[in-house]
């Protein structure tokens, strides 16, 4: 049986939850999602608690029994809770800022940056050199902070770039010195 799948999904309160064969909605405070997830598994809500149930111990069936128990837990949590992904730009002159619900991005370029949020995801600048990016979707909050993070990589020489907090990056050595690299003669 999979660990991950057997796992029990505990359901706050204020969060409604219908699972119908092969899609699953819930409703929280934060708003409303849906799971679509394949038809020949089940999801039971049994006191407080989601179970997902697999029909037999075939290979197709093991596979998907913990990803939609994943898919559904991040569901429950982002409509709860929501999600929140934080990064950090690190360069001299490197700076965000809120036009809006833009991101403005002045990252070394000859023209400012500009991203627009999709629907479900917001942006918010606590400092200049910080960008929080929010919302009840987790792959969708993961794939807009990706994106911003594309704009301008860290770079392997320096660091400078976004990147998310806590990130390292290994950094390369650069030049061996002035003698070009042949060593003393």
């Amino acid at each position: 049986m999979s660990r991950i799948g057997r796992q029990p999904i505990a359901v706050p309160s204020g969060v409604t939850v219908n699972a119908d064969p092969g899609l699953f909605r819930v409703k929280g405070p934060k708003g409303e999602l849906t799971v679509p997830f394949n038809s020949e598994l089940s999801i039971r809500n049994e006191d407080g608690q989601l179970l997902v149930e697999r029909p037999s111990d075939r290979q197709e069936h093991r596979a998907l029994h913990g990803l939609t128990r994943t898919l559904v837990a991040n569901a429950v949590k982002g409509v709860s809770d929501g999600f929140t992904i934080n990064l950090e730009l690190r360069g001299v002159g490197y700076r965000a800022r809120l036009v809006g619900k833009n991101l403005e991005l002045t990252i070394g370029f000859s023209h400012p940056v500009v991203i627009e949020p999709p629907a479900g995801v917001t942006f918010a600048v606590p400092e200049p050199t910080r960008i929080d990016v929010s919302g009840i979707d987790k792959q969708l909050v993961g794939q807009v902070a990706a994106n911003v993070r594309k704009v301008r990589k860290p770079d392997a020489y320096h660091g400078k770039g976004v990147r998310f907090v806590g990130e390292q990056i290994a950094l390369k050595a650069g030049k061996a010195g002035a003698t070009g690299g042949k060593g003393k003669k």
